[in-house]
């Protein structure tokens, strides 16, 4: 059974929309967050599923 690419697509779309909200939520003047804890929360997010598909894709190209 051939794996799915739902989960490298929902990955991919998370990856976007929660760095585009991280982005915004930066304050380039002040080089500051407008909500830190928020921040954390997402900056977490971002990584994770940045890391999946990394791990996904160095999986693939070994194949």
């Amino acid at each position: 059974m051939e794996n799915s690419k739902l989960p490298v697509f929902m990955m991919t779309i998370v990856a976007i929309i929660v760095g585009v909200a991280l982005y915004k939520q930066f304050d380039f003047s002040t080089q500051t967050f407008a909500n830190p804890a928020l921040s954390v929360v997402y900056g977490i997010t971002f990584l994770f599923a940045v890391f999946l598909l990394v791990r996904n894709y160095r999986k693939t190209a070994r194949k």
